[in-house]
């Protein structure tokens, strides 16, 4: 196959480089800003609506003002709905978990002394993967921990919820009992599990095959219609190896070089293909738009056990092709990088390609993306409906230098602010939580008539 030179990277100009770290200083004053806003407004809260100590809550004032925050919205971005009166403000929690959202399955009185996180110490036996044991440890190292229960707001069990495929080695059995026999759990009432995989073959279910009561979930390779909005949050599909803490910084400020705005590649993939079952026909395709100039999209059906038994007429071929390229070259020297659905929506390309400053071209319908409460993807990311597969080139050649320029910066600073690391990760749920539940303390704050 004919291959193209590639062009001289130019170097980013010393004044460029500068203003892009002063944008992410400032990004990071941002937040800094919006923590300490929060924390005026939990101290505005407590002052104003004391608690009173050494004896029940009952029928005080403290209480009816958090029963009205309890019923103050149904979807945190939207806090300044108008307030149901007190006779109709207090909800019970639904039977039905998937049914939850903040009105009816969060205790916001927990939550008056600040936004708070409680971890549960480690029971004797309690099995841990490697990911969970970091994901526990950002939280414990970071700002909003508590070791008093009392003090929490949220709470995050111990035992290990991550994997709930029933094939993995990671997969925790008898987790209802592990849950529900804590004394604090309270039916999963403000407790915040994480969860990146569910379901098994064949049908890769969204299904965590636990009951998670009235919990929130942080969960990777979710869908739209999955998620209860303003309740649970997507998180990106994290790899093993993922870096603890820090992180690297990012192509784009790693190397240096903004220029040129397109690479060597146009559009790329490197990756596995399914000859049957889930996320099969939208990879299969793939071949059709590989013209090995601009658009290099590449796979094998050489994986999982056996794959020689559905063998196609296809794979040596497309082996031959798939042996020319190096992966992360390609990540490297394309533009726009297509992130397909796996056997689940999530793929850890995404993460990868973030990391490398190509274009995310997400083709997972009904995919939702992670941190979406935070981050608006339409500034970083392409989605394109998976029905339009044989359209990729097209769609991606439209888009003009100026808005790729765009999406390249923007790739750079979500990385380092929210996806280089665990802890950023975690760091950044964390802080979706606590605007969830500060917007609503907010809302009845400076609206207390509504």
């Amino acid at each position: 196959t004919a291959t193209r030179s590639p062009r001289v990277a130019s170097p980013l100009h010393p004044n460029h480089l500068s203003l892009m770290r002063k944008l992410l200083s400032l990004g990071l004053l941002v937040a800094v800003l919006f923590s300490a806003l929060t924390s005026l407004a939990f101290l505005r809260y407590s002052l104003r609506f004391p608690v009173p100590r050494g004896r029940p809550i009952g029928n005080n004032v403290a209480h009816r003002r958090t029963s009205l925050l309890q019923s103050a919205t149904s979807d945190y971005m939207d806090p300044f709905e108008d307030l149901p009166d007190e006779a109709t403000s207090r909800q019970s929690p639904p039977s039905d978990g998937t049914k939850c959202s903040m009105r009816n399955c969060f205790d916001f009185s927990r939550c008056e002394r600040g936004f708070k996180v409680y971890v549960y110490p480690q029971a004797p036996g309690d099995k841990r993967s490697l990911l969970y044991s970091k994901i526990l440890r950002a939280l414990k190292e970071s700002r909003y921990l508590t070791l008093d229960p009392k003090e929490a707001c949220v709470f995050i069990p111990s035992v290990d919820t991550l994997d709930r495929d029933r094939l993995s080695p990671d997969y925790v059995h008898g987790l209802d009992a592990k849950i529900q026999s804590h004394p604090l759990w309270n039916g999963g009432r403000n407790h915040l599990l994480f969860n990146v995989y569910s379901g098994t073959w064949p049908d890769y279910s969204e299904k965590l095959n636990f009951d998670f009561g009235h919990a929130m979930l942080a969960r990777a390779s979710v869908s739209t219609d999955m998620m209860r909005p303003g309740f649970d949050i997507s998180i990106p599909l994290i790899p093993k190896s993922h870096p603890e803490k820090g992180g690297r910084p990012g192509s784009l400020l790693e190397k240096g070089q903004l220029f040129p705005v397109k690479k060597k590649y146009l559009l790329a993939f490197k990756g596995k293909r399914y000859l049957t079952g889930i996320g099969s026909e939208t990879r299969n395709a793939l071949s059709l738009i590989h013209d090995g100039d601009e658009v290099v999209l590449v796979t094998t059906c050489r994986h999982g056990k056996g794959w020689e038994k559905h063998k196609d007429a296809k794979c040596d071929t497309d082996q031959q092709k798939f042996d020319q390229y190096d992966y992360h070259d390609l990540l490297q020297s394309s533009t726009f990088c297509l992130v397909p659905r796996g056997r689940r929506l999530g793929s850890f390309r995404f993460l990868e390609t973030l990391e490398t400053n190509c274009i995310p071209v997400s083709l997972s319908n009904g995919y939702a993306l992670p941190l979406a409460e935070k981050i608006d993807w339409s500034r970083a990311v392409i989605s394109v409906d998976e029905r339009l597969v044989l359209q990729l080139a097209q769609i991606v050649q439209s888009i003009p230098a100026s808005k790729i320029l765009a999406m390249r910066q923007q790739l750079q600073f979500l990385w380092n602010a929210y996806f280089a690391s665990i802890d950023k990760v975690i760091l950044s749920v964390l802080e979706v939580c606590s605007q969830c539940v500060v917007l609503i303390l907010m809302a009845h704050l400076f609206h207390p008539s509504r």
